[in-house]
């Protein structure tokens, strides 16, 4: 086993401490192995965060930069539940039962063995493993991992609780969700099903209490915790109180053109991508903004100021919990995670499944002046998510750069501090790491049964400073979700995008040269193009890929 070098120390204490502990029989000493604190936002997009290249205000984000390491090639699905059902389990999604989200089941998929829309009892998680170790398991925010009772983060490894189930909602307290079907969302705490929550409730600051509450009433234990932050934010709806709402007013009349200019440009001012880097058009789906009316032009920069107070608002809530554990003295002790989930949102409210009758979406009010408010249901649209990803090309739902690579940061207490590194890095490589990173093993059985084994691989090598590379030249890394498809060796990628958002077939790009995936090299080099779809197919065929039938 492989640790970083303070992270050896720590654990050799631990055990040293926990010794002592049972041989004299004396008030239970402190298990000085690190605490975790993992944070997933919800369709954050590439450039969304300062230490990405975004001019939306993020200290605390900026700060965890330089504690750590930026990532500028990490990878996730293309939506939401499948990444959050590999970086809790350390496999793929297929073999998690997400292999597809579950609200978008074809019916050939429908109960078939890793498609059945939940956390299956093929997989161990991260916070299952942990406790069973002599973890403390807390969670906020969203779940989206299994809706039904006995599927609840409760029963899934988590001591204590907050939770969305849903994909989506409404972030104050009145529980509305994305579309009809989901109305109205459901809430648990501590494994109960919630029928109100209290009247102050917003989302990103009411999960940064109960986290804070959890680790303030755990401390007694002297235990170390693993504590989950998944906000729902900036997921829409556009929801962000005063004065966050406020914060940004006039600074997006331009338009998403022009920002989507200026990201790119402090991309690579900032070196996260070398000058000369290949920018890729925005697409069809994206009206001009100058083809835009002056009432849609309002309309559309109050949505994108509200994004940003909402981005502004989740950093600071961050910073509330970052705070409190450098107060308690514990921060030093602890590894912090910061990713998204998926690439930027291209929908507007009205794309969602149902929603494009109107009747579900008449019940709010569509106004300027109601945006960030309760009153409103309203989701920012395909021009923002452009420019949310900066020099990637597209967005959510899609295996383009834009919708699968996403921020990271890991502070990693006693490894590389301030530092930015171009080295490809998945979603299901996270558990992994963390598990070697305080000595412990995965287990290949749980409750008596076996369980898949971890696909993803430790960064602690790396982390740590012994190695300069997560993964060699020569692994392949893909992944399939509603027929969209990539696979993954070096600097060679292919994808294929299903319409609306691409035309259904196999393209190659070199996405270090060429992250926009601006030129197409399948006919150049057909030879990595074969090598790469035939491993696609061993992919496919080993995890159990069925294609969604349309």
């Amino acid at each position: 086993m492989r640790f970083a070098p303070a992270f050896h120390d720590l654990y050799r204490k631990a055990a040293l401490a926990t010794a002592i502990t049972l041989c004299a029989g004396v008030a239970q000493a402190r298990d000085d192995r690190p605490n975790i604190l993992l944070v997933v936002s919800d369709d954050l997009g590439f450039t969304d965060v300062g230490p990405f290249g975004g001019e939306i205000h993020t200290p605390n984000l900026d700060r965890l930069a330089e504690l750590g390491v930026r990532f500028t090639d990490f990878h996730a699905s293309v939506s939401c539940s499948p990444t959050r059902s590999m970086l809790l389990t350390g496999t793929d999604n297929h073999l998690a039962g997400l292999g597809n989200m579950g609200e978008l089941l074809s019916e050939n998929q429908k109960g078939r063995p890793g498609y059945e829309g939940h956390l299956n009892d093929r997989v161990v998680t991260l916070q299952e493993v942990l406790r069973d170790a002599g973890y403390d398991t807390y969670m906020a925010g969203k779940w989206h991992l299994g809706h039904e009772e006995g599927l609840y983060p409760s029963d899934r490894g988590f001591d204590r609780v907050l939770s969305l189930l849903n994909g989506g909602g409404s972030h104050y307290a009145d529980m509305s969700g994305l579309m009809e079907a989901d109305h109205p969302v459901k809430y648990v705490e501590d494994g109960v099903l919630l029928d109100e929550l209290p009247t102050g409730f917003y989302s990103s600051r009411s999960y940064a209490d109960f986290l804070i509450d959890a680790i303030r009433d755990g401390r007694d234990g002297g235990r170390p915790f693993l504590a989950y932050l998944a906000f729902t934010s900036p997921h829409d709806p556009m929801h962000v109180p005063k004065p966050w709402s406020e914060h940004y007013l006039g600074d997006y009349d331009e338009g998403y053109e022009a920002l989507h200019e200026k990201r790119v440009a402090r991309v690579i001012e900032m070196g996260l991508f070398p000058e000369g880097t290949p920018v890729p058009e925005v697409g069809d789906i994206v009206r001009r903004w100058d083809d835009l009316s002056l009432s849609e032009k309002a309309r559309e920069a109050r949505a994108m100021e509200i994004y940003a107070g909402m981005v502004t608002n989740m950093d600071y809530n961050l910073g509330r919990v970052i705070t409190y554990l450098e107060d308690i003295g514990e921060l030093d002790d602890t590894i912090v995670v910061f990713m998204s989930d998926n690439g930027p949102n291209p929908y507007y409210s009205n794309d969602y499944p149902g929603n494009d009758e109107g009747l579900f979406l008449q019940t709010f009010d569509d106004g300027i002046e109601a945006m960030g408010t309760r009153e409103s249901a309203y989701a920012y649209g395909p021009g923002w998510a452009s420019a949310g990803a900066g020099p990637l090309n597209a967005f959510k739902m899609t295996s383009a750069e834009g919708g699968i690579r996403v921020p990271l940061i890991i502070h990693w207490p006693g490894g590389r501090r301030n530092e930015v590194t171009a080295e490809f890095a998945y979603v299901w490589d996270i558990m992994p790491t963390l598990l070697d990173g305080i000595g412990i093993e995965h287990p290949e059985e749980f409750n008596g049964s076996p369980v898949e084994r971890t696909r993803g691989i430790s960064m602690v090598p790396f982390l740590s400073g012994e190695t300069d590379q997560v993964y060699d030249d020569e692994a392949f890394v893909g992944g399939e979700l509603s027929n969209g498809k990539w696979m993954r060796q070096g600097a060679y990628k292919i994808r294929l995008i299903p319409p609306p958002y691409g035309e259904g077939e196999w393209e190659l790009f070199n996405v270090e040269e060429d992250p926009g995936e601006t030129t197409e090299l399948g006919p150049e080099f057909p030879d990595i193009r074969d090598r790469l779809t035939a491993a696609y197919d061993a992919y496919a065929e080993e995890v159990g890929v069925i294609p969604m039938e349309r």
